[in-house]
Parts: structure tokens; C-alpha cells; sequence
């Protein structure tokens, strides 16, 4: 695609940068909007396609259509959420204003800050927040309640406005902030706060917005506060109870300014009890990014066993694997071999593991064992040798995993001969 600008368009936007977000797209693939078009098909007609787009957004005549609202599971725990899924050709457009946003905003980003950012991850920030729990006494547990259905639109702009003064981006924003939700029933649903999750340009505007709601407020207030914020999850660490409650204070006070309202049930000051802090405190533990926070056995000098506060899988976390597993009925495939098994499942379970034994994996090893029971009741729906014989079955299995020990990718983690301590 020509890098060349238009000439005589309104806003001067590059053909590279919408080639570019197209790449995006595709790669990220994802389920169609409300028109039905899939990515393939959006493919089959590019250059069209990719120059309609281009056209109207150079031309200030860019109108986003509604998103489809699709309900899917919490990624770290049980219950659902509303998604919101724009059109592939809207998805194009949303990242070529989001990109422009990132480059722009990234240099004023709070250190502190991990959500939706280049080379940072969830997995960082969690290690962050155990060792500050090593070094500070008390934690507060931040819950800003439902802050992508409750994000006002005004403070949006103006954070956008704050790092760019590209009146086409602020124009796009604008649309999209207001853009109505296609509801399952196939009613539109008019919005006048919030950002639907699952757009392209939802992330930055949403990170934007609470850098200047809250990160850049705690550096002027408390810059000797350290915290962790992902989206709209964050963890404050202090070092005293006092402390922590007239942060607390601060902060109601902070985000009702921004018309926002943190949970009064959610949101907890949380003492990080362990051997060397020996108090009492209704709170002891605290979820953040799927890890559970709280006093576990570790392994010191010697082999010695003592309390310290670390993360693991959060019962909520490892709840939500469990049901993953009962869905996929793996012991009713008695029609696919164990290799396909294997190949089908093996995505998922790497993902789990990668993420959730990154920290104290003994957690995580009791769940993904249950696989091994669907494999089990597989073989003796498949083999008539093994139909009535449960101890027969697990030999069988015990034979095929000493036998093939990279089949299935949970097999070395929970069968392995390693420590199992997993603390620090």
C-alpha cells in the first residue's frame, strides 16, 4: 500500500497505516459483527475493502455501525460479561486511531501501569505486587464498580485531547464511544457513558482515561504509594493500617470527581499476614489478574518451611478451568484418537499452564489432573477390554504416560518428580 497522503482530503491518513491495521486484524482473527462478515470474507474483496475505509475515514465520513453485544465467561473467574464485537471493517478503523492514541500516550504512562502496554504483562505486574507485599505491611484492593459500563464520555475526550490534538482521532472517538449496542434480541440498546469490552480502541481510551483519574493523581498525592494497576484492576501498598484507610478516603473522594464509584463490598484494605507479621485482621487475602494472595507454606534455607504471602491460582480461576474441562465431554470422543485429543486440547491447557504455574504451580496441578480421569473413562468407553475394569484402566494409563510423556502438555507439570513447594 502507498504511504503517500491524499490530497485534498480533510485529515491526512496514511494507506500504510491502514494496510498495517489490517495486518492486525487478522491476526487477531475474532468472530463477526452485526453485518455477519467474517475475516476471510472480508479478505476475499481487500483492496476494495481496505480503500473504502481509507476513503471515509480521510473524509471525516467514517459512522461506525452498531456492536453486537455477545455474553462470554470472566477470564479469571466464574460468571459472564458483555462483549462487544464490532464489524471487521470497523475493527480496521478502531485500530488505526488506537495506534495513533498508544504512540502518543505511551511516553506519559505511569510505571506503575501494565494493562494494554507493549512488552508488559499481567504476569509482570503480579510479580511486582509480591514483593511489594514483602515490603509493605497492607494492601488496598481496588474495585471501581462496572467502570466500563459507568466511564463518562466527556473525561474520555479529554484525556484523548491531552495527548494528541489530531482532530480526527477525537472526532472517531466520539462515534465510537457513542455507537449503540446490538443486543442478542436483536433490539439496539443507546448508550450515554461506558465503552463496550472487545473493540480495538476500547483498551487505550479506557487506560487513558484512568492514567489521568488515578495514576497521575496518586504521583502528585501519594508518590510514596506504590501500586499496580491493570485496566481497571488495582492493588495501593502501605505501610501502616492508618495509612491505608485515609488512602481510601482520598480515593472515594478521587473517583467520585470522575464520576465513577468504587465497590463498597470489593474494594478492602487487606493485611499480608505471614510469619513475620504476626497481627490480626478481619482481611488476609486479596485477588488480582486470577492469582490468589495469601499466607502459604515456602520452602527457606535448609528445606525449612515458613508462612510467606505469595500468589496462586484463585479458586475462582481454577473453578473456571474445571468447567472448561467438564465441557469439552473429552471421554464421549471415543471416535478420535488420543494423538487428536491431544492436539485439540493442548492449545488451551499450554495456555493455562503458562499463565497460572507461573506463580506457586502446586495450585494449579489437583485441577489439571482431571483431565487425566476424562482420559481415563475415554479408554474404557473405547477399548471393551477396559469397560469393567477401573484398576486395569489406570494401569493402562499409568503405562501410556510413563510411555508417552509429552502427549498431553499438563503431564510434566503434574506428573513431574520436581519440588513441589512451587513458594517463591
Amino acid at each position: 500500500m502507498d504511504e503517500l497522503k491524499a490530497p485534498g482530503k480533510p485529515f491526512e491518513i496514511s494507506k500504510r497505516a491502514i494496510w498495517e491495521a489490517w495486518e492486525k486484524v487478522k491476526a487477531n482473527r475474532g468472530a463477526p459483527g452485526v453485518d455477519g462478515v467474517t475475516v476471510a470474507e472480508f479478505e476475499s474483496d481487500l483492496k476494495n475493502n481496505l480503500y473504502k475505509i481509507w476513503n471515509r475515514l480521510s473524509s471525516g465520513t467514517w459512522f461506525p455501525p452498531p456492536v453486537r453485544a455477545v455474553e462470554i465467561p470472566k477470564p479469571h473467574g466464574v460468571g459472564t460479561r458483555i462483549l462487544g464485537v464490532p464489524t471487521v471493517a470497523d475493527r480496521v478503523a478502531q485500530t488505526v486511531v488506537a495506534r495513533v492514541i498508544e504512540a502518543r500516550a505511551e511516553p506519559v504512562f505511569h510505571p506503575g501501569s501494565y494493562g494494554y502496554r507493549p512488552g508488559r504483562s499481567a504476569l509482570d505486574a503480579v510479580a511486582v505486587c509480591r514483593r511489594r507485599c514483602w515490603e509493605n505491611d497492607w494492601v488496598i484492593d481496588l474495585d471501581i464498580r462496572k467502570f466500563f459500563d459507568t466511564m463518562p464520555w466527556d473525561l474520555a475526550v479529554r484525556a484523548i485531547q491531552a495527548v494528541t490534538d489530531l482532530p480526527w482521532v477525537v472526532l472517531y472517538v466520539r462515534r465510537w464511544l457513542a455507537a449503540p449496542l446490538a443486543l442478542p434480541d436483536g433490539t439496539l440498546q443507546q448508550r450515554d457513558r461506558g465503552t463496550p469490552q472487545g473493540s480495538a480502541v476500547s483498551p487505550v481510551i479506557a487506560n487513558l482515561f484512568l492514567h489521568y483519574a488515578f495514576d497521575a493523581w496518586m504521583s502528585r498525592n501519594y508518590p510514596h504509594i506504590p501500586f499496580e494497576r491493570y485496566a481497571d484492576d488495582a492493588i495501593c501498598h502501605c505501610k501502616s493500617a492508618k495509612k491505608a484507610r485515609a488512602l481510601w478516603s482520598a480515593l472515594q473522594d478521587r473517583f467520585a470527581a470522575c464520576k465513577l464509584a468504587l465497590h463498597p463490598e470489593k474494594t478492602k484494605i487487606v493485611y499480608c499476614k505471614d510469619a513475620n507479621r504476626r497481627g490480626d485482621f478481619p482481611n488476609q487475602s486479596f485477588d488480582f489478574l486470577g492469582f490468589t494472595f495469601r499466607a502459604r507454606k515456602a520452602l527457606g534455607r535448609g528445606c525449612r518451611a515458613f508462612a510467606c504471602f505469595l500468589p496462586a491460582a484463585s479458586p475462582k480461576a481454577l473453578t473456571s478451568i474445571s468447567r472448561t474441562v467438564r465441557r469439552w465431554a473429552l471421554h464421549h470422543c471415543s471416535d478420535k484418537s488420543l494423538q487428536d485429543l491431544a492436539e485439540m486440547y493442548n492449545p488451551c491447557i499450554r495456555g493455562w499452564i503458562n499463565y497460572y504455574s507461573h506463580f506457586y504451580k502446586t495450585q494449579l496441578r489437583p485441577t489439571l489432573k482431571r483431565i487425566d480421569l476424562y482420559v481415563i473413562r475415554w479408554a474404557r468407553r473405547k477399548f471393551k477390554r477396559l469397560r469393567r475394569k477401573t484398576k486395569g484402566a489406570r494401569d493402562w494409563f499409568d503405562r501410556l504416560r510413563r510411555a508417552n510423556p509429552m502427549l498431553f502438555a499438563h503431564w510434566r507439570l503434574c506428573h513431574g518428580n520436581g519440588r513441589t513447594s512451587g513458594a517463591v
